[in-house]
C-alpha cells in the first residue's frame, strides 16, 4: 500500500542531520547546563551555540531567545506573561479571529481575570483586516497578537503593516505602543523571520513543524518586555521559564530552523500546490478552496466538498496510505467545526467538510496524482452514502 504523508502542518518526521546533532546529548553529553563542572558546562555550551544560531537567523540579540516546551508554551508565555505583567497600564488586547487554540484558549482565560478582547474578522481570502485593527486600538491596548501564517488555511498575514499601523497610531495618539506578537510556527521554513524587518516584540517557534523534535520551541522577547514568567523554579532562560533545559532537544531545534531557512523549497512545493489546487477543483465537483489562492504558505492546500464529512473523507484516503487531516491537529478530537473557517464566512456544513493537505519535503507529483485519481471515488461513495 501506498504511504503518502501530507500533514506536515500537524508534525514532521525528523530530519536526520537534525537527529545526528542530538544524539551526543542524549549520552555523552548528558550534563546539566546550571552544574558548575565540566560536564555541565559541555551542555551549556551547546545550548548557548542553539541560542546564537537562532538569534543570527531573527537577527536579534543571544539573549532575547527564550526557550520553552513548545509553540503552545511560547503563545501561552506571551500573551499570559505580557498581559499581566502590564496589567496597570491596560487590559485590553487585540487578537484575530483565525488564530491558533494556543493563542485563543489564552485569551479566554485572560477574559475571566477582567481582560477586555477584541478578535479582528477576517476577509473570505482569510487576511486579517488592518482598518480593522487600526480602528480596535485603544489608549489601553497592552498587546496584539497575530500569527504570521495560518495553520489550518495557510493564509500569510500582513505582519509588518500591522506593525507599522500599530507604531504610528501610538505616535498620533500619544500613547505608549502595545506590545505586538506572532505566532510563526506554520511560517518557519517557508517565510523571513527577520524581526527588525517584521516589527515585532515577540515571535513564537516550534521545533515539530521544521523536521525538528516535538516538545521544544522558543519565544523571541525583545529586550526590554516587561514579561512575567509561567513557570518558576531555579531561574533558568533569563528567569523565564524555570526548570533544566531539554538539551538534545533544543540543539534541534536550532539545527532544524537552520536548516529550513536555509533550504526554502518554495519554489517546487509553490508549483505542486497550485498544479494540486487546481486537478482537485477540476476533478471533484463543487470543491472549494478555502483561503487567499496566492497569499498562503507554499506547502498548504485547504478544500470544502459539499455534503461530505471531513472526518469521513480523512478514514478512507487513511485506508489507501493517505495521510492528511480536515482541520488543526490540536483540535482535531473536538467535533466542532473549524473556528478558521466560520471565520471566512464558510457555513457549519462546508466547514465540517474540510480537507487539509500540507506537502513536505519528500512529496513528489506522483504523490499528488494517486491522490487526485483516489479522492472523487470517495467523494463519490460517501455522496451516495450520504444521500441514502
Amino acid at each position: 500500500m501506498k504511504n503518502i504523508y501530507l500533514d506536515n502542518a500537524a508534525t514532521t518526521k525528523i530530519r536526520k542531520e537534525v537527529l545526528a546533532e542530538m544524539l551526543p546529548f542524549f549520552d555523552e553529553k548528558f550534563g546539566n547546563p546550571s552544574s558548575f563542572h565540566s560536564s555541565g558546562k559541555v551542555a551549556k555550551d551547546a545550548v548557548e551555540v542553539a541560542r546564537e544560531k537562532i538569534a543570527k537567523i531573527l537577527n536579534c540579540r543571544t539573549h532575547e531567545i527564550i526557550f520553552t516546551g513548545g509553540g503552545t508554551e511560547s503563545d501561552n508565555l506571551a500573551i499570559l506573561g505580557i498581559a499581566r505583567a502590564n496589567k496597570e497600564q491596560g487590559r485590553h488586547i487585540i487578537t484575530s479571529k483565525i488564530e491558533h487554540p494556543a493563542v485563543l484558549e489564552v485569551c479566554k482565560e485572560l477574559e475571566k481575570e477582567g481582560f477586555e478582547i477584541t478578535y479582528l474578522p477576517v476577509g473570505k481570502n482569510g487576511i486579517v483586516k488592518l482598518d480593522e485593527l487600526k480602528k480596535a486600538l485603544r489608549k489601553d491596548t497592552v498587546l496584539v497578537s497575530i500569527m504570521y501564517a495560518n495553520n489550518e488555511i495557510g493564509t500569510i498575514q500582513p505582519i509588518r503593516e500591522a506593525a507599522k499601523i500599530i507604531r504610528d497610531n501610538s505616535k498620533k495618539k500619544d500613547t505608549g505602543v502595545p506590545y505586538f506578537h506572532t505566532d510563526a510556527c506554520q511560517a518557519a521554513g517557508a517565510l523571513d523571520l527577520d524581526i527588525q524587518k517584521l516589527g515585532v516584540d515577540m515571535l513564537t517557534l516550534n521545533g515539530s513543524k521544521i523536521y525538528g523534535p516535538k516538545g521544544v520551541g522558543a519565544l523571541f522577547v525583545k529586550k526590554g518586555t516587561k514579561l512575567q514568567p509561567l513557570i518558576f523554579g531555579g531561574g533558568q532562560e533569563s528567569g523565564l521559564r524555570g526548570g533544566t533545559e531539554n538539551v538534545p532537544a533544543i540543539i534541534g531545534l536550532a539545527k532544524a530552523l537552520e536548516l529550513a531557512q536555509a533550504e526554502k523549497d518554495n519554489t517546487r512545493l509553490i508549483d505542486l500546490r497550485d498544479y494540486f489546487i487546481k486537478e482537485l477543483l477540476d476533478k471533484i465537483r463543487r470543491a472549494e478552496l478555502n483561503g487567499d489562492a496566492k497569499l498562503r504558505l507554499p506547502n498548504n492546500i485547504n478544500i470544502s466538498i459539499p455534503r461530505v464529512e471531513g472526518e469521513a473523507m480523512v478514514l478512507y484516503l487513511d485506508s489507501k496510505g493517505i495521510y492528511c487531516s480536515t482541520g488543526s491537529a490540536c483540535s482535531s478530537n473536538s467535533l466542532k467545526p473549524s473556528h478558521v473557517l466560520l471565520a471566512i464566512g464558510r457555513s457549519n456544513e462546508m466547514a465540517h467538510n474540510s480537507l487539509r493537505f500540507t506537502l513536505g519535503r519528500d512529496t513528489k507529483k506522483s504523490d499528488l496524482d494517486y491522490v487526485v485519481e483516489a479522492l472523487p471515488g470517495i467523494v463519490k461513495k460517501l455522496t451516495e452514502i450520504s444521500s441514502l
